[in-house]
C-alpha cells in the first residue's frame, strides 16, 4: 500500500470515528472538524448519518463506541471489498454499497470465519487498529495463495492482533471483542435463538465476552420480536454489571436489561446477607411447596376444639362441626359463622384454581351467601311453619346490607386475609418451624432486617401463589376512561352545534367532527404515553415475559432462582453461561441437568469452550493444581499464550500481612489495574493499609487497585491480582476449593499469593 492509500483508509476510519465524536459530547463541532479533512461530496453522508442516528434512537448507544467504528476489511476475490464495523452505516443510497457492513451482517462473517484452507471468497483480511482519529496498524492476512499482491502490512503470525488484544492493560471495564472474534465463538454467537443453549467453559474462555455479542447478534437478526420484549442478562453481582455495561451500548445496542438476582423484585431492593446455611435452604426447590402450605395455613377455619364425642376424619382434620365466629350485625342480633360454613366456603375458594388474592372474592361471596339465608331464615320465618315470609327484595336487601358490613368483612378478613408477597413472608420467615425442621428453621428464622437475595426468590414465588386483585384499579381506570369519554362526546356535540350553513346550498355536505372521529377513539388519543423503552418497562412489571434470557454465572443459581427465571421466559429462549467448577454458592445447582430436567427435560443444547484467552499458562497450571487437590481428573482450559511469569509467593507472620500486601501492591507494575483478593474478615485490615483502593459491595473497578472477595471477583480480570491467605478462602466454605480456584484466575499477567507462615497451599 502507497502512503497516499494507507493515508485515505486512516482518512476514511477518521471519518466513521470522527461521526462518534460528534454523536458524543460536541457534535456539531466535531462534524465540522471532520468536515475540513474531506471532499465535499463526503460532507453531506456524514451530515445524513448523524441525523439518521438522531432519528433512529441510536444516540445513546454510539455515545459509547470508543474502540473506532471500523476494525476490519475483507478483500473478496471479485476485486471488492467490505470494511467491516461495530455498526452499519450508508451514505443515503440504499442501492449502493454500504460504506460499513455491520459485523453481524451475514457478509461480515468471512472476517471471523475464513481460513488459509477455507478462504470462503476472500483474498485477504485486514485488521485495522485506531485510536482516536488516527490508524496506528495495519495487520493483513493472505487467505487466497495464488494472490501475488502485497501490501507491506502482511502479519507472519496470524493470531498477532489476538495476542496484543489479549496482552492489552485492563481498564477496569469489560471491551467488546468484535475484532477478535474466534471461530468457536462466532459459531455460538449466530446459534439459533429458540431452546435453551449452554454455553460451558473454565476461566479465561470468553464466556461472558460470547453471551455479550449473541445478546448483539440476536437483537440484529430478531429486532422486531426482541426490541419489543426486551433482553434481560442476570450478572452474579452489581461489579460484575458495572464491569460488563459498555460492551452493548459500545455495539449500538441499548433494549437490554442487566440485573442481579436481586433485583429482580420490583420495589425491593435485598441489600442484606444471608448466613450460607440460610441461603441454602432458601434456595431448596421444596420452598416451593413450604410457601405453598404457608398460604393454605392463612386460609383459615374458625377454631373449634373438637368435643370427646366427635369422631375426627383422619384424612381431613379440619372438617370439623361447631360454632366459631360470633357476628354482631347492626339491628339484627348475632350472625354465627360456623365452621362447616367456612369449611364448605373455603372448599369452593380452593376448586377455583386461582391464586389465593384472586380466589378470596369467591370466599367471600359464598360466606355472604350463607349468612344472608342465615339472617333471612331468623327473620322470615313463619310461626306456623310455613314458607318463608320474606321476598326475593327482602333477601336481596339483607344481602347487600351484609355485604357491607364492617363485622362481616373483619370475620372474613380473618380467614381469609388479602396478602401481599412481602407480608406473607415476613410472617413465615418471623415463625418458620410450622413449615421447616428445626435446624432449618433456625437458619432463616428472621424477625426484621432487610431482605436479601436469597429472599427474592421467595417472594416471587409468593406473588404467584397470592395473585394479585388489581380489580379496584381497573375500576377506577374504567371510571376514569369512561369520564374521558364523555368529555370528548361534549367536547363533539359543541362542535356539531358551532356548524354554520350560511354559505352552503342545500345539498351540500358538511363535514362534522363527529365524522372524523368519534368519542372513545379522541378520548384514547388524550392518554398520556408511556415513553420508557421496553427494558425499563420489564424492570417495573413483575409478569413482563422477555423475548431472551442470558444468565452468566450459570451454576450458581439456586432451584428458586430457576423457578423464577423461568418464569420470565416462557419460551424457553436462553442462553446460559457458566461453568460447574467455579460453583461457590451452597445454593447453587451446579448440574446443568439438575437445572434445566424439570422445565425442559433433555430438549438443550450443550456446548463448551475449550480455550483460555486470560490466564497464561504459568498462572492456570497453579490453579489447576489446585482444583485436582479435590478432583484428580480434572483438565483446564488450554491456555493460548505463556508470558515466561511464573506467580510469586510470600509468607509473613500474621501481624505482619497487611503491610506485606500493600508493599506488593506498591511494587507491582503501575500498567492496567490490580487486585487483591481476600477473604471478607480481613478486608477492614487491608484497607486500612490500602487507602487508595476501591473496596465494598459496590467497587469501583476503573481505580488502579480494588480489594475484593472471592465472590465479587466472579468473571471480572485485572492485569495483576494478588490472592491473600489460600487457606482461610477453601476453609471459609463448603464450596471453599471453588473460590480459590477462581481467585487464582483472574490474572492477564501477573499472580502473586500471600499467606501467613502457618497457611498451607
Amino acid at each position: 500500500m502507497s502512503t497516499e492509500e494507507l493515508h485515505n483508509e486512516q482518512q476514511f476510519v477518521s471519518l466513521l470515528y470522527g461521526r462518534l465524536d460528534a454523536l458524543r459530547e460536541q457534535a456539531e463541532a466535531a462534524v465540522q472538524t471532520t468536515i475540513g479533512q474531506v471532499s465535499t461530496g463526503l460532507q453531506a453522508r456524514v451530515e445524513r448519518d448523524v441525523l439518521v442516528a438522531q432519528q433512529s434512537g441510536l444516540l445513546s448507544g454510539l455515545n459509547a463506541v470508543d474502540s473506532g467504528l471500523c476494525f476490519g476489511r475483507i478483500d473478496l476475490k471479485d476485486g471488492t471489498h467490505h470494511h467491516i464495523g461495530r455498526i452499519g452505516m450508508r451514505d443515503g443510497d440504499s442501492e449502493r454499497t454500504p460504506l460499513l457492513i455491520d459485523w453481524r451482517a451475514p457478509v461480515a462473517r468471512p472476517f471471523y470465519l475464513a481460513t488459509g484452507y477455507e478462504p470462503m471468497g476472500l483474498r485477504r483480511r485486514r485488521h485495522i487498529t485506531t485510536k482516536g482519529r488516527s490508524v496506528t496498524a495495519l495487520h493483513d492476512e493472505i487467505l487466497d495463495l495464488a494472490d501475488t499482491t502485497r501490501t507491506g502490512y502482511e502479519e507472519h503470525d496470524a493470531d498477532a492482533v489476538l495476542l496484543a488484544a489479549l496482552g492489552a492493560a485492563r481498564t477496569g471495564r469489560m471491551a467488546d471483542i468484535v475484532q477478535t472474534i474466534q471461530a468457536e465463538q462466532d459459531h455460538i454467537i449466530r446459534a439459533p435463538r429458540h431452546g435453551v443453549l449452554v454455553v460451558e467453559g473454565g476461566p479465561g474462555t470468553g464466556k461472558t465476552a460470547v453471551a455479550l455479542h449473541r445478546a448483539a447478534y440476536l437483537l440484529y437478526a430478531h429486532r422486531e420480536q426482541l426490541a419489543r420484549r426486551a433482553v434481560l442478562i442476570v450478572g452474579p453481582n452489581p461489579a460484575f454489571l458495572g464491569y460488563i455495561g459498555q460492551v452493548l451500548p459500545s455495539l449500538g445496542e441499548t433494549g437490554v436489561l442487566l440485573s442481579t438476582m436481586a433485583e429482580l423484585f420490583p420495589g425491593v431492593r435485598a441489600t442484606g446477607a444471608d448466613t450460607p446455611d440460610a441461603a441454602e435452604v432458601k434456595g431448596r426447590a421444596e420452598m416451593a411447596d413450604v410457601l405453598a402450605q404457608v398460604v393454605q395455613a392463612r386460609q383459615a377455619l374458625p377454631e373449634s376444639a373438637p368435643e370427646s364425642d366427635q369422631e375426627i376424619d383422619e384424612e381431613d382434620p379440619d372438617h370439623l362441626p361447631g360454632p366459631a365466629l360470633e357476628i354482631e350485625h347492626e339491628g339484627y342480633g348475632i350472625l354465627r359463622l360456623d365452621r362447616e360454613m367456612a369449611y364448605d366456603a373455603r372448599d369452593r375458594a380452593r376448586a377455583t384454581g386461582l391464586p389465593h388474592n384472586l380466589a378470596r372474592p369467591h370466599f367471600a361471596f359464598r360466606i355472604i351467601d350463607e349468612l344472608t339465608a342465615q339472617l333471612a331464615d331468623r327473620l322470615g320465618a313463619d310461626p306456623l311453619g310455613g314458607p318463608n315470609l320474606l321476598g326475593p327484595d327482602d333477601i336481596a336487601q339483607l344481602g347487600k346490607e351484609i355485604a357491607t358490613s364492617a363485622e362481616v368483612h373483619a370475620a372474613i378478613d380473618e380467614l381469609w386475609p388479602l396478602l401481599t408477597p412481602e407480608q406473607l413472608l415476613s410472617d413465615f420467615l418471623a415463625a418458620p418451624e410450622a413449615q421447616l425442621a428445626e435446624k432449618d428453621a433456625e437458619s432463616v428464622r428472621r424477625i426484621a432486617g432487610p431482605w436479601t437475595p436469597a429472599d427474592v426468590p421467595l417472594l416471587d414465588e409468593a406473588a404467584e401463589l397470592l395473585g394479585v386483585d388489581d380489580s379496584a384499579e381497573r375500576a377506577a381506570e374504567e371510571a376514569a376512561r369512561q369520564e374521558r369519554i364523555a368529555y370528548a362526546q361534549g367536547v363533539l356535540e359543541l362542535s356539531e352545534g358551532s356548524k354554520t350553513y350560511e354559505f352552503e346550498d342545500e345539498e351540500s355536505e358538511v363535514l362534522a367532527a363527529h365524522d372524523i372521529i368519534d368519542a372513545e377513539r379522541m378520548a384514547e388519543r388524550q392518554e398520556e404515553a408511556d415513553h420508557r423503552s421496553a427494558a425499563e418497562r420489564a424492570a417495573a412489571d413483575r409478569t413482563w415475559a422477555f423475548g431472551h434470557i442470558i444468565v452468566d454465572e450459570a451454576q450458581e443459581l439456586s432451584a428458586m432462582a430457576w423457578r423464577l427465571l423461568m418464569r420470565r421466559c416462557p419460551t424457553r429462549s436462553m442462553t446460559l453461561v457458566g461453568d460447574p467448577a467455579q460453583t461457590g454458592d451452597a445454593a447453587g445447582c451446579g448440574s446443568w441437568q439438575r437445572i434445566l430436567e424439570p422445565y425442559v427435560g433433555d430438549r438443550w443444547r450443550h456446548t463448551r469452550l475449550a480455550v483460555n484467552y486470560r490466564t497464561p499458562a504459568e498462572i492456570m497450571e497453579l490453579a489447576a493444581d489446585v482444583r485436582r487437590s479435590e478432583d484428580p481428573a480434572f483438565e483446564p482450559p488450554r491456555s493460548v499464550r505463556s508470558t515466561g511469569v511464573r506467580p510469586w509467593e510470600a509468607a509473613v507472620s500474621p501481624d505482619d500481612l497487611a503491610r506485606t500486601v500493600a508493599e506488593r501492591v506498591t511494587g507491582a507494575p503501575h500498567e492496567g489495574r490490580l487486585a487483591v483478593i481476600a477473604p471478607g474478615g480481613l478486608h477492614a485490615a487491608l484497607a486500612a493499609e490500602l487507602p487508595d483502593a476501591s473496596h465494598g459491595a459496590e467497587p469501583d473497578l476503573t481505580r488502579p487497585v480494588v480489594l475484593l472477595d472471592p465472590r465479587q471477583a466472579k468473571g471480572l480480570e485485572f492485569d495483576t491480582v494478588i490472592v491473600v491467605e489460600p487457606e482461610r478462602i477453601r476453609s471459609g466454605s463448603t464450596q471453599g476449593t471453588n473460590d480459590l480456584y477462581v481467585a487464582l484466575t483472574r490474572a492477564t499477567q501477573h499472580l502473586g499469593v500471600v499467606r501467613t507462615d502457618h497457611g498451607r497451599g
